[in-house]
């Protein structure tokens, strides 16, 4: 499925920032504000700097109106020209069929986020029909070296493509494998399917990102994208960062291989073309990429190329 690419945002125009998801640390959603510099005119949606309400549960930002309220406010504006979340955490899911589709039709916009943002990037794709960028958020960018947020705000301000990238992959495969790239979190991608949007994965590229799951966790869900068929439509599978995926208490009781995950992955996706190491994640390095952006994997040359821009 084709999407549209939104306009660019200019340099000094109105970059809006809600929390549609969990709760944000005040301090480092400051420090990681301050690094964007003046690139933009920033918007806070109002819970950013509010206290939350008590009887809202600890894991969201705000009530689920009030969250999806945010959002579609920043999509409708038009003096906002981009969205860049101020973090994940759990709570994306639960205001999906409260936003309407409509509002970022009428008005395409590129959206930034990743992790539980999957979903909302899922939403813009497939309900909306438009491209978003899977990239840092705010209270990450703290974390990140420069050259990782010069690069989200290049892929924000100017209608580029990125081209072939400079990852260090290895290659489980050979050939060239070619379809839209679709950047995702692993258990994201999965507890999408079967909802009305779930990642459009035909002939497609996943890359799939995660954070803080037991290897069991990843084979898991691993299992339910084989056993739904996801995993026979792709064209290739790219993995990310799999950052603290290790278990402490193994059931065995002996202790797991540091890269115990790693090897989860790569048994799960025997068969299917896989290259391992892209800088895409939670870890220290988290490069922003185009969602549903035409990619090249080359595994005989161990390259990835994606050949759209993010914007126009």
């Amino acid at each position: 499925m084709s999407a549209i690419i939104p306009p660019r945002i200019r340099r000094g125009q109105t970059l809006g920032i809600c929390a549609p998801a969990g709760p944000v640390n005040l301090a480092r959603f400051q420090r990681g504000l301050a690094r964007l510099g003046d690139a933009f005119q920033i918007r806070l949606a109002p819970t950013l700097t509010a206290p939350r309400a008590p009887e809202v549960p600890s894991y969201l930002a705000a009530s689920d109106d009030q969250r999806a309220d945010e959002l579609a406010a920043l999509i409708a504006s038009p003096d906002v020209r981009a969205i860049v979340l101020a973090r994940g955490g759990y709570g994306l899911m639960r205001i999906l069929d409260r936003i309407d589709p409509a509002l970022l039709r009428a008005d395409p916009k590129p959206i930034v986020g990743f992790s539980d943002a999957t979903a909302l990037l899922a939403w813009a794709h497939v309900a909306c029909g438009v491209r978003g960028i899977h990239g840092p958020m705010i209270v990450q960018l703290e974390d990140l070296p420069a050259d990782q947020i010069d690069h989200l705000v290049t892929l924000l301000t100017e209608p580029t493509a990125p081209g072939v990238r400079p990852w260090q992959l290895s290659a489980h495969g050979s050939g060239v494998h070619a379809g839209p790239l679709f950047p995702a979190n692993l258990t994201m991608a999965s507890l999408l399917v079967g909802t009305p949007w779930q990642l459009p994965l035909d002939r497609a590229l996943l890359l799939l990102e995660e954070v803080g799951e037991r290897p069991y966790e990843i084979d898991r869900y691993l299992t339910h994208l084989r056993l739904t068929r996801q995993l026979d439509r792709v064209a290739g599978v790219i993995v990310g960062e799999l950052t603290r995926c290790a278990d402490g208490n193994p059931p065995s009781g002996e202790p797991d291989p540091s890269d115990a995950a790693l090897r989860v992955v790569i048994e799960r996706l025997r068969g299917t073309p896989l290259a391992i190491g892209a800088p895409v994640g939670h870890g220290s390095v988290n490069e922003a990429v185009p969602f549903g952006a035409h990619a090249i994997l080359d595994l005989d040359r161990r390259v990835v190329e994606i050949s759209e821009p993010a914007v126009v």
